[in-house]
């Protein structure tokens, strides 16, 4: 290849935003000639390189937009404990159609059960997918929510939001909103209602989302929004963090034991 071909080139993948090929074709070219590859062969090769780097940008781009908490993945959490049925769930999610279809997904659960490691694990697979999903706790995101209604760009917040596939929604009920906070987060809820899926995790059933709410219609009609379509975990097991606290204190009783034992053997 001349070197002004070689320049030419250079400046129309320059130009045709291609980094991946600009810097790889010299050495694809030479296996190309190297394996008598033909034309379209070539071109094929170029072009999965080209694919394959944009796509890993992009799902790096999704993980830190996503402001999920990346230690919180599918490989590290123990599906072990929980029922079959819950495994099989799980299983089912794995291939994004819930998001394809619009549904929500609702976890329960005592604190400490794995609810949002859970959640979270599931958000970060449907990134590899190639879906936008964003991580928030319910307070930071009521929060968030007044202060656009109070500076009168709610409609721009909301919308700006529905440019996620998925919104992962942390904690709802945890801490107690007051009546403003929990109609902003309704509007949302109904404005993504059958547009987009919704990620929620919970401490309280249905039944004390009055609570939540602080109006029977209000939470009613929240609960029939997210119900409709939407798939339920319920993680009714004991609290996870407390178990393996409870092992490690174990472990060392016993090594205490096996210490004071050797000791009053000498």
């Amino acid at each position: 290849m001349s070197d002004t071909t070689t320049t030419r080139l250079e400046e129309l993948l320059k130009e045709l935003h291609l980094p991946a090929i600009r810097a790889h074709y010299p050495e694809v070219t030479r296996t190309a000639i190297a394996e008598s590859l033909s034309y379209e062969a070539y071109l094929s090769e170029l072009l999965s390189i080209e694919h394959e780097v944009r796509r890993t940008n992009r799902i790096e781009r999704f993980l830190r937009e996503s402001k999920l908490p990346l230690e919180k993945t599918l490989e590290s959490f123990d599906l072990s404990r929980f029922p079959r049925r819950l495994q099989q769930q799980v299983a089912a999610l794995l291939d994004g159609g819930f998001i394809e279809r619009r549904e929500n997904v609702l976890a329960f659960g005592n604190p400490g059960s794995g609810k949002t490691h859970l959640l979270c694990g599931l958000c970060q697979e449907m990134v590899h997918k190639g879906y936008r999903t964003l991580y928030t706790t319910t307070s930071l995101l009521v929060q968030e929510l007044l202060a656009a209604k109070r500076d009168l760009v709610l409609p721009r917040q909301i919308r700006r939001l529905s440019g996620y596939d998925a919104l992962l929604i942390d904690d709802l009920g945890y801490v107690q909103q007051n009546r403003e906070e929990m109609e902003v987060l309704f509007t949302l809820l109904a404005e993504r209602y059958e547009r987009g899926s919704v990620l929620i995790t919970s401490n309280l059933p249905f039944s004390k989302w009055e609570s939540i709410f602080r109006d029977p219609m209000t939470t009613a009609a929240a609960i029939d929004r997210l119900v409709h379509h939407s798939v339920i975990l319920e993680l009714n097991l004991p609290s996870y963090r407390m178990e393996a606290a409870k092992r490690s204190g174990d472990k060392s009783s016993d090594a205490s034991d096996d210490a004071s034992a050797g000791e009053g053997e000498a």
